[in-house]
């Protein structure tokens, strides 16, 4: 993929000369392209004149930044320990199944779909408990997650 640098350049400017800015440039360089690829990374670093090592330690520590494409659905499927003891496992698996993903691929091959591991949702009480989009789903089997999956399978990004 090529980076739009000219996409990134009005972030950088818009917090030109704020010494602790680097998570909110983030944040915003990922909202804009969709993740932080090592290219827009490096061009942070250039423009800001700070070390490419920081930029990545900060993109690599914080869970919420992602070097990867992610799909047009990021299911959060939480495995803490309220929903583990509720079978998250099996809800995990059943996603897994019906987006055709294996251990090594988070992404669906049409690009449609992330499944992410979290360790808590802070819904406990729904439990076992996913996120798609920030849309929270609770009290979740392996049944109702095939149904919401194929809500999503054929919708055109509106659910």
């Amino acid at each position: 993929m090529d980076i739009d640098f000219k996409n990134i350049k009005p972030i950088l400017e818009e917090y030109e000369g704020d010494q602790g800015s680097l998570i909110p440039i983030l944040n915003e360089v990922q909202k804009s392209i969709g993740y932080l690829p090592v290219e827009a990374q490096e061009y942070i670093s250039k423009e800001l004149n700070i070390p490419l090592s920081k930029i990545y330690g900060v993109v690599t520590f914080y869970t919420q930044f992602s070097t990867e494409p992610k799909g047009d659905y990021v299911i959060h499927a939480c495995d803490g320990t309220a929903c583990h003891v509720r079978d998250s496992q099996d809800i995990i698996d059943t996603i897994k199944d019906e987006l055709n993903l294996d251990d090594n691929t988070q992404t669906t091959d049409d690009g449609k779909f992330t499944l992410e591991t979290v360790s808590c949702i802070g819904a406990c009480g729904l439990a076992p408990v996913v996120t798609i989009n920030e849309k929270v789903y609770g009290k979740l089997t392996p049944e109702k997650i095939r149904e919401v999956i194929g809500e999503y399978k054929g919708s055109e990004k509106s659910v």
